[in-house]
């Protein structure tokens, strides 16, 4: 493998330029990884967060669109919870919005001729992280290494 995620200090930055995210995949499924980011999102953050999903209405009260071209604006990021094989339609989707800065690609997503495609465009890719955890760990939930400092949590705060 020759492409490389951004650095600690890069994923930094990108999260803290970021202002909206849209999650594409996202679930309203409460099992789901997506809807336990979601939820982490809106408490712990101050993103705007736009749910994309072509089979749900409505995800933690919130609308759902069917796809990146029916977001009310461009988002900054590009949270990306699909399967691998799916990966190609959503960089298509990506790419057709001037103005994507970021594209993430979820726990265990890894493509790195997407990335290429995605870069050459002029768009930051992170590949194989969680976007909550990552999170998490800037925001002091988790340390640099990995471990829980005990402070995440999905509960609202209070």
């Amino acid at each position: 493998m020759s492409w490389q995620n951004p650095t600690a200090v890069e994923r930094k930055r990108i999260l803290d330029e970021t202002r909206t995210v849209a999650m594409v995949g996202a679930s309203p499924n409460a099992a789901r990884a997506s809807n336990f980011v979601a939820t982490y999102l809106l408490d712990a953050s101050d993103y705007e967060l736009w749910f994309v999903n072509p089979n749900a209405t409505e995800i933690l009260g919130r609308p759902v669109y069917p796809s990146l071209a029916d977001l009310p604006g461009v988002p900054d990021l590009v949270d990306t919870f699909r399967r691998p094989q799916d990966l190609p339609g959503v960089l298509d989707e990506v790419l057709a919005l001037d103005g994507v800065k970021t594209w993430w690609l979820q726990f265990g997503l890894w493509d790195e001729e997407l990335a290429a495609r995605a870069e050459a465009a002029g768009i930051t890719v992170v590949m194989d992280k969680c976007l909550k955890v990552e999170h998490a760990r800037f925001a002091g939930g988790l340390h640099l290494a990995g471990f829980d400092t005990g402070v995440i949590s999905s509960r609202r705060r209070v």
